[in-house]
């Protein structure tokens, strides 16, 4: 590899062969020296679950003749992924981990259940600028072109710049064509979650199932938040943190009387 390049760490959550992982190759291919690890299966909703009780495996297999990096399918989640890239596959730190492009939204609660934006996050923890990239497209035949010179665009000023500590990017594309994209809008994350239900049903053998269920409620109306941008055709990006503490209730928690 050369060392002038920098070294980005590819992965995703759909799975190895998923066309969003592709098209994010090609354009991490113009910026730097790429190294792919991605789970050999989809694993989506994954969040930041690791294999600990099971064997993992990590091949090294070829997706396209014409590909000059390698890659490796691993049998783990994305944050698996990320973890056995660092420790056994890259000779060096990567300078850049990033993620997707998924296939659907991980704007506003979703991110806490993405297994794209968990690998993004692995990458954080391990000191390592990471962004996840998504689009509002489930279909397996999502166009993901229009996403191209957007993701260039961010990854190089992250490349450029940098990210704080404890820090990752979490960028969601709206199912627009690039004319009809506005441009880019750094966000917060909405207040929004899902109200779900299971449909419960039997099978032929007698014994009963469910298929989860939902519908997603945004009641956030503030004019800053990602769905609010994707609702008016930008691209959001979201600044996340994987310190969970709610450092505005310390004070009030702290004068409980916990203690007697």
């Amino acid at each position: 590899m050369d060392k002038k390049k920098p070294l980005i760490l590819v992965t995703n959550d759909d799975g190895i062969t998923a066309p969003g992982i592709r098209t994010l190759v090609d354009v991490m291919k113009e910026l730097g020296d790429v190294v792919v690890v991605a789970p050999d299966s989809p694993q989506s909703g994954m969040g930041h679950a690791i294999t600990i009780s099971d064997t993992l495996f990590c091949e090294q297999v070829t997706i396209k003749e014409s590909y000059k990096h390698k890659e490796y399918s691993c049998s783990g989640t994305p944050a698996d992924c990320v973890k056995i890239a660092t420790q056994e596959i890259l000779h060096r730190k990567p300078d850049l981990c990033v993620s997707g492009i998924n296939h659907g939204s991980n704007s506003s609660i979703n991110v806490i259940y993405s297994g794209t934006m968990s690998a993004a996050v692995e990458a954080g923890i391990e000191g390592i600028p990471a962004i996840g990239f998504s689009l509002l497209d489930y279909s397996l035949n999502a166009d993901f072109e229009p996403t191209r010179k957007f993701i260039k665009k961010i990854t190089r000023n992250v490349l450029k710049n940098g990210l704080p500590k404890g820090v990752v990017l979490n960028v969601n594309f709206p199912k627009l064509s690039e004319a009809e994209i506005k441009g880019i809008k750094v966000c917060r994350q909405a207040n929004a979650h899902w109200e779900e239900e299971f449909d419960k049903r039997t099978n032929p053998q007698g014994r009963e199932y469910y298929w989860l269920t939902g519908t997603f409620v945004n009641k956030d109306e503030g004019d800053d938040t990602d769905e609010r941008a994707l609702e008016e055709g930008y691209v959001s990006v979201v600044p996340v943190q994987f310190d969970l503490t709610a450092h505005h209730f310390i004070k009030d928690l702290s004068s409980w009387s916990l203690d007697d």
